[in-house]
């Protein structure tokens, strides 16, 4: 399984937002802090914004900005909402094993704890934990 560039830029633009609480941010400040053609993240953040991930505000002065407090996004929800499912084969998808071999594929419980595990990580970082290991780092950083 390899995360495309859609679901990385929608992480890296939520992080982005989470990083500017209370600020509308226009997405040719996000363009140019995450170094991302502004085209991309446009159609991106239009995705964002129909699932309620993200409310815009219209003139001047707006932007976009986070809909709930970066604690309740999962890693997991953005990156299951931009890329589909995070399932390593098809056959253990959404719990259901559509594979007729599945009673007796030695592959099959393989499978499933690589499936179970990709969602464990997924499902237990949030945006909050994100934000709190980019300060982390961007303190360290200046140490250095």
């Amino acid at each position: 399984m390899k995360i495309s560039t859609k679901g990385r830029y929608a992480l890296r633009m939520m992080l982005d937002f989470a990083l500017h609480p209370g600020v509308c941010t226009k997405i040719k400040d996000v363009a140019a802090r995450q170094q991302i053609s502004e085209k991309y993240l446009e159609q991106i953040v239009t995705i964002l914004n129909k699932a309620g991930y993200v409310k815009s505000v219209r003139g001047a002065q707006g932007g976009y900005y986070l809909s709930m407090p970066p604690s309740e996004y999962t890693i997991g929800m953005i990156l299951r909402l931009t890329e589909g499912s995070l399932s390593p084969v098809d056959c253990v998808e959404g719990g259901m094993n559509s594979c007729g071999r599945a009673g007796y594929c030695a592959a099959n419980g393989v499978w499933r704890r690589l499936n179970d595990a990709i969602n464990g990580v997924v499902d237990s970082i949030t945006l909050e934990d994100m934000v709190n290991d980019y300060k982390k780092a961007e303190e360290q950083a200046g140490k250095e």
